[in-house]
């Protein structure tokens, strides 16, 4: 089975999440598409006093009428920081045979040395790069260590580098839309609109809930 795997704190699922997952879908020929929130982010502290539940809900209600989406539980059933290396060990031992496409976006992937174990995340899973139309990338490994860049082998025709684990590094554009939860939750804070920015399952649990309402901080 080839599986996607988009993390995040979905804090909230919006849009773009869904376009990303879609045409990473198509490009990649993938069985199916899982949406893991984050419990604990390594790298960021979750705004708006949303716990896990809220945010896993959410992400079940706006994939609901997808074909082929999934949503996880995963790192709400293990304690400390969501580190995505543990998340993909555990989804190799639960499948050994199958493919693991782990997609993030370009900020991600230029950040990818200070995450946990980063070199281990090639050995499990190809890594999908989603980049921002107009953003070109003239060497996709250069910001990588030495001794890893020897481990891949470039090819600039297709825009993939294989890893000598066998896994690729991927890189696709993205289908830009300019949306992010920080914005979604100052909207919400301040009786703004937020239907072009969600799906309408998404929207309604927020308000049933009343998520977001406390005056907005900036932060994540």
């Amino acid at each position: 089975m080839k599986t996607g795997i988009l993390g995040g704190t979905f804090n909230p699922i919006h849009l773009a999440h869904l376009r990303i997952a879609t045409d990473v879908k198509t490009a990649c020929h993938l069985d199916r598409v899982l949406f893991i929130p984050a419990a604990d982010p390594p790298h960021k502290r979750v705004s708006g006093n949303v716990g896990f539940p809220h945010r896993l809900a959410m992400v079940k209600a706006a994939i609901a009428s997808y074909a082929g989406f999934e949503a996880s539980d995963l790192e709400s059933h293990r304690q400390g920081k969501s580190f995505s290396v543990d998340t993909l060990e555990i989804l190799k031992r639960e499948d050994p045979r199958g493919e693991r496409f782990f997609i993030i976006g370009l900020d991600s992937y230029l950040d990818i040395t200070s995450w946990k174990d980063f070199a281990r995340l090639f050995e499990l899973a190809h890594l999908v790069v989603m980049k921002r139309p107009g953003f070109v990338l003239t060497s996709p490994l250069s910001h990588l260590p030495v001794a890893i860049q020897k481990n891949f082998c470039y090819d600039p025709t297709s825009n993939r580098a294989r890893h000598t684990s066998g896994n690729m590094l991927i890189f696709l554009q993205e289908t830009f839309l300019d949306i992010s939860s920080t914005q979604i939750r100052q909207r919400v804070a301040t009786g703004a609109p937020i239907d072009h920015l969600v799906v309408p399952a998404v929207e309604e649990y927020i308000k049933t809930h009343n998520l977001y309402q406390e005056p907005f901080s900036g932060s994540l």
